[in-house]
């Protein structure tokens, strides 16, 4: 917390959901439930086990009610984190664990219940994925559901509060709270709880309410009814602020809205050079709630559509139509837009039922992704089996993420053939002539790109893990934040190399990295020559203005110039002042 003035205070936290938003702070009660643990008589343990099982069912109950509720008001791709929590509550090792906890250790089910949660979190606290790590934070949703039905308390409903342009403040809010938002009403949220990746902040964006999430122990403060500003893009609160400070942030506020406005009149306009190259602006999506927002940002099709979730929050293992029905319905939303599906992509630092893995010393560098798969054909066959069904449903791709040589690829397509041949040896249809690529995010597939270029379809570069095997960078690691450096050299260079043999074999490039987004690498990914970029919907528009506005001549030779210089500070202020120069009112 920062000091402005006595009555004056700034919180910082995480830009959940971008935009600004002014308002009145309308605090609300949304803490954890304190449980205390009871020892209980062996004769007490049915009834323990009914309190929980009744809880289980109410739970249901109130979830169900709540999708057929909002399916009036929100489509049915905003529902998809319902059916998401509904899922949990059939979870093997939620219900039998406690269960198990309270016949085995005679204690009341609200503690059994916080102790099982324990394990899921001790679970997913070592993954380094911030997304996946995230998901544990729908189990805790839901348990705090089942507490509060235990022990019959209930929150105030957000749909029930009154006025106007008021700003949620709350320890955490669940996805269902924020699908209640009357955004005639309210204006922003803040959390001490969430981080960017959550279901919550997801749902966030993708309704677009300015949000803050992380701020640790804004609840408690005595801020109710005071004005607040919410910067959701800076991740910046401002309680009570002054008058100068108000005024500024009404400024913003009407400048991005502006901007935000100018950029959607360019949402069915191509994504095209004055000079006429073309670059397919694409989004990266977990959830089908999310296909709206790319949509309505003009988004080109999913270059990145993220299977892992399936996999996530269950004792057993996704069968094949289970998979099919999700991808169907993600393909069939995009239609006759592209969906590029990535198989399986998970490892030892990622939590994933039923499939055994072993703790390892270093699991960024273990059995993860392809490695896994091929470890594991029979699982990997049956994600294969669901994507070729999907892709009857629309137009679909599909790629293998950590490939590290050849025999990877082959062996998985190998894989992919047999995966086929069971198809037809079923009847059931599917697009023979499906679209395989791989993700280039290793050192050696850059080194042999012009040999991989032979195998596949397209490539897709995932900017995050090449800079970080590239660099030897943990990416998660605050003290080497400064050494993570997406302008330096080598990546450069390697990006160049890996486009260069793709165009060399006829295939296309894709990236779907951060780097992807960040509107100020723009010219140097049209002057590499990338044929798609896919990022977060919001950062379509403000890309694709800077890309009709670039010239992809003027752009070859920026990166001319950026790859003569030796060190990434060198390259980012070359790239500051070219920048500002010439786009400079598109980063305002």
């Amino acid at each position: 917390m920062d000091s402005v003035r006595s009555d004056s205070r700034i919180f910082r936290g995480i830009g959940a959901s971008p935009g600004i938003a002014i308002g009145t702070v309308r605090m609300t009660d949304r803490g954890r439930v304190v449980v205390a643990e009871t020892a209980i008589a062996p004769e007490e343990v049915p009834h323990e086990v009914e309190r929980f099982t009744a809880a289980l069912s109410k739970a249901r109950a109130d979830l169900s009610s709540l999708k057929q509720q909002f399916a009036s008001t929100h489509g049915p791709e905003h529902l998809y984190v319902i059916d998401t929590h509904l899922l949990i509550l059939e979870d093997g090792m939620l219900i039998q664990g406690t269960v198990e906890l309270i016949e085995r250790e005679r204690i009341n089910a609200e503690a059994a219940l916080k102790r099982n949660i324990l394990k899921f979190k001790e679970f997913f606290s070592g993954i380094e994925d911030e997304y996946l790590r995230e998901r544990c934070g729908d189990i805790e949703t839901v348990a705090e559901r089942l507490l509060r039905n235990m022990i019959g308390t209930r929150h105030e409903p957000i749909a029930s509060i009154e006025g106007g342009k008021m700003v949620v403040i709350a320890h955490d809010l669940s996805p269902t709270d924020v699908l209640q938002i009357d955004k005639s009403k309210v204006v922003g949220f803040v959390t001490d709880l969430g981080g960017k990746t959550s279901h919550t902040s997801i749902l966030a964006r993708a309704l677009e309410i300015p949000a803050v999430v992380g701020l640790e122990t804004v609840t408690a403060e005595e801020i109710d009814g005071l004005p607040v500003i919410v910067d959701g893009t800076a991740g910046t609160v401002v309680v009570n602020p002054d008058q100068e400070t108000f005024r500024d942030y009404l400024r913003r506020k009407q400048h991005y809205e502006y901007l935000e406005r100018e950029f959607l009149k360019l949402r069915d306009m191509p994504a095209e050079t004055p000079d006429g190259h073309r670059i397919a602006l694409m989004g990266n999506v977990e959830f089908i709630e999310e296909i709206p927002s790319l949509k309505g940002h003009g988004g080109e099709g999913v270059g990145l559509y993220r299977t892992e979730m399936l996999y996530m929050n269950r004792q057993g293992l996704p069968d094949e139509e289970e998979q099919y029905l999700v991808y169907s319905a993600i393909v069939e939303k995009m239609a006759p837009l592209p969906v590029t599906i990535r198989t399986l992509d998970v490892g030892g630092d990622k939590f994933a039922a039923d499939l055994h893995l072993e703790d390892e010393m270093n699991p960024a560098l273990g059995l993860r992704a392809i490695r896994l798969s091929l470890r594991k054909p029979e699982v990997f066959k049956t994600q294969l089996r669901a994507i070729l069904r999907a892709s009857v449903r629309g137009r679909v791709r599909l790629f293998f993420p950590m490939i590290s040589g050849i025999e990877e690829v082959r062996s998985a397509r190998r894989l992919l053939d047999e995966a086929k041949e069971e198809l037809r040896q079923a009847g059931l249809p599917f697009d023979d002539g499906i679209e395989v690529g791989i993700m280039i995010e290793i050192p050696s597939a850059v080194v042999i790109a012009d040999l991989l270029a032979r195998e596949v379809d397209f490539f897709s570069i995932g900017t995050n893990d090449l800079i970080q095997y590239s660099l030897a960078i943990d990416r998660t690691n605050e003290h080497l934040a400064h050494l993570y450096q997406p302008l330096h050299p080598a990546i450069l260079r390697s990006l160049k190399m890996v486009v260069d043999a793709a165009h060399a074999a006829g295939i296309r490039v894709c990236m779907c990295g951060e780097m992807a987004g960040e509107a100020a690498y723009l010219p140097v990914l049209l002057g590499l020559g990338f044929d798609e970029l896919s990022m977060t919907s919001v950062s379509i528009p403000r890309v694709k203005k800077i890309l009709r506005r670039a010239s992809r001549a003027d752009a070859g030779r920026l990166v001319a110039r950026a790859l003569s210089y030796s060190t990434a500070a060198e390259v980012e202020n070359f790239l500051k002042g070219e920048i500002s120069a010439r786009f400079s009112e598109s980063f305002d």
